[in-house]
């Protein structure tokens, strides 16, 4: 929106042909009220001036944009966002000093005179010639009414405000046959209210309402007169009368503003010369806007909440139409966000890992069985600054994530064993497992098998050479046995573990599906996002039953009127005993294998560990039957071992998901769930597997003892990828030697 309304830059002498001309035209228009046929006699010249009788009869008054308050679940504001920051009242609650200062500087006879003052016209131009500028305009309010109309109706559309906003006499014409349609429509004293309601009054204020707020901290009725005389003054031009920059030629301004209100006689004159000697005294609120301002950490959830509005087809059938939505604001979204899970997830973090850390961490709590996004946060604060971001590495890509998200480890094996029991297999069922093994010559996929062909052969080891079978899937869950859940893979091929990733939306952070091949479909070697794991393993708790994530409840427009909102989508993705089954296993891994550390007091718990290649990240997604959380640390980048580093103030030698993302999600959910119910899993019983006599086979194998969790050799894992723009990274060898060194174990701590 143009900051001056000055005609500066024009000689006197263009400065009389332009009023001139204008008045002409105000002939027209009256004759034109008379005579509708005047606009076909001559008139109007091809593409300059529009013949008067063919311009539309009804002038289409835009909704105005207001800011838009986000609310959490229990109705705490989160954030106000807006396209123009700008709250709508009545002419009531606008102090009557604020309403007589505007009419005085701006359109002294606004009472007398009807859309069209030719007496002001006539006035401003000898004015204006005999001071050789622009020393008085000849717009009534109403018609800078109509003219704001057009802007705001520009939205942000440069190109459009510039048409809005040119001064041609076919532009003025136009304004000022819907002047007369707006006088007869309106009457006087809502022309006011809309007037103070459009007008900007700089430092990103729009209305009379958000500009009292800015410059004084008060509402709009609370002015005094010499607050409102001043925010009068900005009218003309809000950048060169700005009183938090410029108070000397603010305080001239407003001074011109109370004189002419006592030549007007709205106030007296000893009246003016007091508030006339009153210096300015302002009590600025900065601008509070986006997403950056939000409440406890929320900032990353709100910029969710803005990206699920543009991109849903439930709040409009095209990009433009949401958009324009979203930016005319007004809007109240109530969102799912609990502001007991949020405070439990930032605290959490904040207790864990710094934002000044070399790497980072996000948190995402989910519910099951309604797909509510319950918290939402990470180490790395929202914003530009230093050690700041706007990446929510929560994420997908389409919504403000990660370009792939991040690799998760372990922690997919449970997709895999619930694809094969889902297929038939029993929670008994053993494999061989040894130490180390070549990946099988060939695996089943959906179409072409999957051969091992590469030279050398793609080859896999578990952490530690006392990981050796034979193993049941009960202990290899807890132990996290890479070759186990290789041959696991090998036995029921690929194909259901596709279709069981499928069912529990589970995508690739740039939302395409996972790919074929043993690494991504057994190890974890492929990006995904947090929300997208808390959301899988929600299914688990909710006895098999997936439901698509959301995260807003409610939309009330400035009106009251509600506005249709995205649904969860619930379907069973597998069978309720397949559920339970895993919700049996991951209740091993907390109580006696590699999460240990992780495991909550006096409520049901399951969940699974994972750390990847290098231990560039590192993971633990767990749930209860009421909540279910994803837990990632790692470099956003990909490019920090986390080896010998410090993380939230502690030393780690090695950084394994049972050691420091376990944690992590301990706390949150412990906070996120404190005075909830707590409910019991749905558990079956899977007997223990036959031991050799003597009893010796748990220390053949160190059960339990080892925590580490590593995926593949990593020779078919795709080169290159980069979670974020502008960044390249060279993936390393994956491998199976990067935890305890071989023939060692760690001595009994717990899971990775």
């Amino acid at each position: 929106m143009p900051k001056n309304r000055s005609g500066g830059g024009l000689t006197a002498t263009q400065q009389a042909a332009k009023f001139l001309g204008v008045a002409a035209l105000s002939g027209v228009v009256l004759a034109g009220i008379a005579l509708p046929a005047a606009g076909a006699l001559g008139l109007a010249a091809k593409g300059t001036v529009e013949g008067f009788d063919e311009i539309p009869a009804n002038l289409k008054t835009p909704p105005l944009s207001q800011r838009t308050t986000i609310l959490d679940s229990k109705g705490g504001a989160i954030a106000t966002v807006y396209s123009r920051d700008r709250t709508v009242v009545p002419l009531k609650d606008i102090s009557p000093y604020m309403q007589k200062a505007i009419v005085a500087i701006e359109d002294a006879r606004f009472y007398k005179h009807g859309a069209v003052d030719l007496k002001g016209i006539l006035r401003a131009m000898n004015r204006n010639v005999q001071s050789g500028g622009t020393a008085q305009g000849a717009s009534t309010l109403t018609q800078q009414y109509v003219k704001n109309v057009f802007v705001e109706e520009a939205g942000d559309d440069p190109d459009k405000v510039a048409q809005a906003t040119q001064q041609t006499i076919g532009r003025k014409v136009q304004e000022l046959k819907y002047a007369i349609q707006v006088e007869e429509e309106l009457g006087k004293k809502k022309i006011l209210e809309n007037y103070l309601n459009i007008t900007f009054f700089g430092q990103q204020a729009y209305g009379i309402e958000a500009a009292s707020h800015r410059y004084f901290s008060k509402s709009a009725k609370d002015l005094k007169l010499e607050e409102a005389a001043l925010l009068a003054g900005l009218v003309q031009s809000p950048s060169r009368y700005d009183p938090v920059n410029d108070t000397e030629e603010a305080t001239k301004r407003r001074n011109t503003v109370l004189q002419r209100m006592a030549d007007v006689g709205d106030i007296s004159r000893a009246t003016a010369a007091k508030a006339q000697s009153t210096p300015i005294k302002l009590k600025v609120s900065k601008p509070k806007n986006g997403c950056i301002t939000a409440v406890s950490g929320a900032g990353f959830f709100c910029d969710y909440v803005r990206q699920v509005f543009l991109t849903d087809p439930a709040f409009g059938k095209t990009k433009e139409d949401r958009a324009k939505i979203w930016n005319r604001g007004g809007l109240t979204v109530r969102t799912t966000l609990d502001p007991q899970a949020q405070q439990g997830v930032q605290d959490s973090i904040k207790s864990h890992v710094y934002k000044t850390d070399k790497v980072a961490t996000a948190v995402t709590l989910v519910q099951p069985g309604t797909g509510k996004i319950m918290g939402m946060g990470q180490s790395k604060p929202y914003g530009l600054g230093q050690n700041e971001t706007q990446y929510n590495y929560s994420v997908n890509k389409d919504m403000g994530g990660s370009n792939f998200g991040f690799p998760t480890g372990s922690t997919f094996k449970p997709f895999l064993a619930a694809a094969a029991i889902e297929g038939g297999k029993p929670a008994t069922q053993m494999y061989s497992a040894p130490y180390e093994m070549d990946y099988p010559d060939t695996v089943q996929t959906c179409g072409k098998p999957w051969v091992n062909n590469s030279v050398p052969r793609y080859h896999l080891e578990n952490e530690s050479e006392s990981e050796e079978g034979p193993y049941a899937l009960k202990e290899a869950m807890e132990m996290s046995v890479n070759t186990y859940f290789v041959q696991m893979l090998q036995d029921i091929g690929m194909c259901p573990v596709s279709h069981m990733t499928d069912k529990l939306g589970v995508v690739q952070g740039d939302g395409t599906k996972l790919p074929q091949n043993p690494s991504a479909l057994t190890l974890g070697s492929n990006g995904l996002s947090p929300l997208t794991m808390a959301s899988a393993y929600a299914a688990f708790a909710n006895r098999g039953t997936y439901c698509t994530p959301i995260a807003i409840e409610s939309v009330k427009t400035a009106g009251g009127d509600s506005l249709p909102v995205p649904k969860s989508t619930c379907t069973q993705a597998m069978s309720e005993t397949t559920a339970d089954t895993i919700n049996t296993l991951l209740r091993g891994v907390v109580d006696s294998g590699t999460g240990r550390e992780a495991g909550l007091q006096n409520r049901d718990n399951a969940g699974k560990t994972g750390t990847t290649d290098a231990r560039k990240n590192a993971w633990f997604v767990g749930y209860t039957p009421n909540m279910s959380g994803a837990v990632w640390v790692g470099s956003p980048s990909q490019s920090v071992e986390m080896e010998q580093i410090t993380i939230g103030g502690v030393y780690r030698a090695q950084v394994y998901g049972g050691e420091v993302p376990g944690p992590i999600w301990r706390d949150a959910m412990t906070n996120a769930l404190n005075g909830q119910p707590a409910p019991p899993f749905n558990t079956v019983d899977i007997p223990d597997p036959p031991r050799d006599e003597g009893g010796d086979e748990d220390e053949g194998r160190g059960r339990g003892r080892d925590r580490h969790d590593n995926f593949d050799d990593g020779k078919n894992k795709p080169g290159n990828t980069t979670p974020f723009p502008g960044i390249t990274i060279t993936p390393g060898t994956i491998g199976g030697n990067d935890g305890t060194p071989r023939g060692q174990t760690n001595g009994g701590q717990t899971g990775p």
